[in-house]
């Protein structure tokens, strides 16, 4: 009998669990990378949309020939130095405009985010990812169709950006939660580390597809990305599985690594608790977690076991109940500011770039897509040590920490040349995505894992969306600030900036405290899970 080809032995060599589980990962990892494609082209774009001319503002008649154009761009100006841009982003308050543009994506996003999350675990997650792809593509290219249609109306473009802000919402939740249905604890600040990769494998993607046409047609810069993440949602519909339940896989990833329990023992369905139980007292992890005086200096070593999912027998969590969980505030406020700063790199980097080291908008955004590789090694190196250290708010408080001087370096050296500028991006990515990247994804998960939901699953989607609306509340503000600061210098910008990240750290003092006095508790004071 032959010997099977050794793709073939390589094929066989996975169960039929973890190919399905492997396909649920990059599934879910492309349809989030296409919701980030789709915000990236404004800061591309911001470039084109006002020009440092060399000739005052923009003629007066260059926002009055949509009569005579119809539906032809009026891109060609006889004189190309009086081209300050596309009305009204050519007069001198431009900073102001674009700021606006990015606080109306934002405000919406954290305003809808917190209805998102209620909403999200009431309806079947591949519908509503569907929809909102569907909707957030529709939205994304009637932003560039101002450019084909020859709109300067301000207020066309800031609805736009509120009804994009809005649908985009019902991204984060849904792939959250469908991908904790698929994966257990074990090694979870690795495996989200990797996988929340996806936000900047999307920025770059949307950073390069914009900048291809920011030149010559910008309104392809929005259309382009647009379509992908309406084709996107075309797959999600076709492909996407919400729980291993609904194809009998098992419902963890198996994991026999020193230092982690076996998940399929872990999550099996345990007796519910008697009522006379009740009277007993609290375990030593909860009263190492409710001690506030400092009474009790014993901290656990012992193993806490999850109830398993109950699957759909629990009723979804309120939104009082999710902020009473150990942890989701702290958390939350933290992801605030550092939210704050990684959305402000994003929606101004180009322009930064342009200003410090005077390229044109295509190559700023080239340029910028350095930041987000740097992000991509500081999530992936911040859920390696999260997990080795079993510490999400030390591993948090120590890149946070690092983060600011390292900003105030990077406003110094990049006005020093492109070789400054290149590697201090990639420096300063990692440690400002590094914190956003582990809170949003393995700190969210553990949180809406807790030990006192009792096994809700239903309780993750509103954790998630609590804690990543309560970031994008600073995501709303950074870039808005940014605009109004910005004239008065880029260094006051920094200097924003570092603000925001001490403001960060400072939320996570209590979790860090309690993480170094009782080392046995991970995010939102559990203990760690290990095999018994």
């Amino acid at each position: 009998m032959a010997r099977l080809p050794a793709g073939i032995r390589f094929i066989v060599s996975f169960s039929r669990d973890q190919w399905y589980r492997a396909f649920i990962f990059v599934l879910t990892f492309l349809l989030y990378a296409s919701f980030h494609l789709s915000r990236k082209p404004i800061s591309i774009v911001k470039g084109e949309l006002h020009k440092h001319c060399a000739g005052g503002e923009a003629e007066p008649s260059f926002s009055g020939q949509s009569s005579s154009a119809g539906h032809r761009p009026p891109r060609q100006l006889p004189d190309n130095e009086t081209d300050c841009g596309w009305a009204p982003f050519d007069k001198n308050n431009y900073q102001q405009l674009l700021g606006a543009l990015d606080y109306s994506f934002l405000c919406a996003y954290a305003i809808g985010m917190y209805l998102s999350g209620i909403i999200g675990e009431r309806l079947p997650i591949r519908y509503y990812l569907t929809f909102g792809m569907l909707a957030s593509g529709a939205f994304t290219s009637l932003f560039g169709l101002g450019y084909f249609y020859n709109i300067h109306s301000f207020g066309f473009y800031v609805v736009t950006q509120i009804l994009n802000g809005l649908v985009q919402t019902t991204g984060w939740p849904s792939v959250v939660t469908c991908l904790s249905n698929w994966f257990g604890k074990g090694r979870r600040g690795l495996i989200m580390g990797v996988w929340n990769s996806h936000t900047s494998v999307g920025n770059i993607l949307g950073s390069l597809i914009a900048g291809y046409w920011v030149s010559t047609c910008w309104g392809l810069s929005f259309i382009v990305p647009g379509a992908i993440v309406a084709a996107m949602g075309i797959v999600c519909f076709l492909f996407l599985i919400e729980h291993p339940k609904d194809i009998r896989c098992s419902s963890t990833l198996s994991m026999h690594s020193k230092g982690y329990e076996n998940t399929v023992d872990r999550f099996r369905l345990h007796k519910p608790v008697l009522h006379g139980e009740k009277s007993r007292p609290l375990d030593p992890e909860m009263q190492c977690l409710l001690m506030a005086d400092g009474k009790s200096s014993i901290c656990p070593s012992h193993v806490v076991v999850l109830p398993g999912d109950s699957g759909n027998s629990m009723t979804a969590i309120s939104f009082t109940g999710a902020l009473r969980i150990p942890g989701v505030i702290e958390f939350s406020l933290c992801l605030l500011f550092a939210k704050l700063v990684s959305y402000t790199f994003l929606f101004w980097l180009p322009l930064y770039i342009t200003s410090v080291d005077h390229l044109d908008a295509k190559k700023a955004g080239e340029l910028s897509t350095l930041f987000d590789v740097g992000g991509i090694f500081g999530g992936i190196l911040a859920g390696v040590i999260s997990d080795r250290l079993e510490k999400r708010a030390s591993t948090c408080g120590l890149m946070l920490l690092l983060a600011a001087p390292t900003l105030y370096v990077f406003s110094s050296v990049s006005k020093m040349g492109l070789e400054a500028t290149v590697a201090m991006l990639l420096l300063s990515g990692a440690l400002v995505s590094g914190p956003y990247a582990l809170i949003t994804t393995a700190v969210s998960a553990d949180l809406g894992t807790h030990k006192s939901l009792k096994g809700n699953a239903h309780a993750l989607s509103t954790v998630t969306a609590i804690i990543d609306g309560t970031g994008s509340v600073g995501a709303a503000l950074g870039p808005l600030l940014a605009g109004l600061i910005s004239p008065s210098g880029w260094s006051n910008v920094f200097y924003m900036l570092m603000f925001a990240d001490a403001c960060a750290l400072l939320f996570l003092i209590r979790l860090i405290h309690k993480e170094l006095s009782c080392p046995g508790l991970t995010a939102g004071g559990q203990a760690p899970l290990k095999e018994h």
